[in-house]
């Protein structure tokens, strides 16, 4: 009896050691777990994963510049950075804004507020800009604008989290609309889209002609998007004036260029400005058409072996060259994931500030540098779309007249009109 009794007691000893090994275990994990927290907010990723947010025009007017194209550079941009940025997994959500502002403007919200987006990018069509930069701002969201082009993105409507990343409209005006001046087109007549963005190209057109000792003798807006120019043409024609400036872009683009070549308006002496044209357009329209179109551009496929190495990439997953807003897109993507993996955090503004800091050398540009406005300065291109007996090969369709630098093309800071550079 003693004997069994004596059992029982050190079984019940051994049980409460047993209790008190898995209580002191269980101790230990949980600490073990309340350390690693801080380990990962030490991190610096707020959420454990870095989530970008492409929102493009996938079916509409700018969809062929922009577009899938946009979306596939956002894709080579994360794969070719290894898929992580500061420990972290990058992930990627789109959206098609149907150049509509609401629409990107209450996706950019619900993206903010239950989605986990750190940033957004891509935004053609600038009224969509001007609508997303501002949820940035109330979000405290970067917003990365490669497809828009008023250069109000960095001057009246400047928010504190918006970068301008590919080109403005006043580096277009510095380059074709300074251009064709010199070569003797002093008279305009603008066929504007009737929005920000055309409003905004025509305005730093018209500055350009003027200061050089021209003149606009008139101009007319036409809907957005539109598809028959007749009428317009018409009228750009009636005007006498020695150059039709085109303040539009994608298919409006291609759309006045063909009613313009139905109507003879190069044959009977006017000269076409495409004040925005896109090497798709050129594609769309073919040499025959487009030869002798001056343009200005952030980007040619073809102008270096870094250039063309890249775009090879490009073309093997899209089965086109990139325009320079699908090279933008990857080029402002990796500059932010270097400044997150420079910092080791995503918190906003010291990506943004770390991303102002550091220059921009890769294959879209050399020693291209953010301002404090979030105007990104780069070089531009002034090119010519070649004749087709120039042409060698597919997609070879510019020759390069002029490179632009990019305080000549952008302006100096001291232009700049954004509230934020007041003190």
């Amino acid at each position: 009896m003693q004997s069994i009794q004596s059992t029982h007691k050190a079984s019940r000893s051994f049980g409460r050691m047993f209790t008190s090994a898995l209580a002191l275990s269980g101790m230990l994990a949980a600490g073990a777990v309340g350390l690693m927290a801080p380990a990962a907010q030490a991190a610096g990723i707020s959420d454990g994963k870095v989530k970008v947010g492409v929102l493009t025009d996938m079916s509409g007017t700018y969809s062929d510049l922009a577009g899938p194209g946009a979306i596939e550079a956002a894709k080579m941009a994360i794969e070719d950075f290894g898929g992580k940025v500061a420990g972290a997994p990058i992930e990627l959500v789109t959206s098609d804004h149907q150049n509509k502002p609401d629409i990107a403007a209450n996706t950019a919200r619900e993206w903010a507020d239950a989605g986990g987006v750190d940033v957004f990018a891509e935004l053609v069509t600038t009224s969509v800009a001007l609508a997303v930069d501002e949820v940035g701002k109330q979000k405290n969201k970067i917003t990365l604008v490669s497809g828009a082009a008023s250069s109000a993105i960095t001057n009246a409507s400047c928010t504190p989290t918006a970068i301008h990343y590919t080109y403005n409209t006043r580096a277009l005006a510095a380059g074709t609309g300074s251009a064709v001046v010199k070569e003797g087109g002093d008279t305009w007549f603008f066929l504007t889209a009737n929005y920000a963005f055309g409003e905004s190209l025509e305005r730093d057109v018209s500055k350009v002609v003027n200061e050089a000792g021209g003149k606009v003798l008139g101009a007319v807006k036409h809907p957005f998007p539109a598809s028959d120019f007749s009428s317009f043409i018409l009228q750009a024609q009636g005007s006498g004036a020695k150059v039709i400036g085109l303040a539009n872009a994608g298919a409006d683009t291609i759309n006045a260029i063909k009613a313009a070549n139905e109507f003879g308006v190069v044959q009977g002496g006017q000269k076409i400005a495409g004040l925005l044209v896109f090497l798709t357009d050129v594609h769309s329209l073919g040499l025959q058409v487009a030869q002798g179109l001056q343009l200005t551009t952030g980007f040619y496929w073809d102008r270096d072996e870094e250039t063309r190495a890249w775009s090879k990439k490009f073309f093997a997953r899209t089965g086109k060259m990139p325009t320079m807003v699908q090279a933008g897109v990857y080029s402002s993507l990796t500059h932010y994931f270097k400044a997150i993996d420079a910092t080791g955090t995503d918190d906003t503004m010291t990506v943004r500030q770390k991303m102002e800091e550091m220059p921009i050398n890769d294959f879209f540009a050399k020693n291209g540098k953010i301002r404090p406005d979030g105007l990104m300065v780069h070089d531009m291109l002034l090119a010519e779309v070649k004749k087709p007996e120039e042409s060698k090969a597919p997609w070879d369709y510019y020759k390069i007249l002029r490179v632009i630098p990019g305080d000549e093309a952008y302006g100096p800071l001291s232009e700049s009109t954004c509230p934020l550079l007041k003190k």
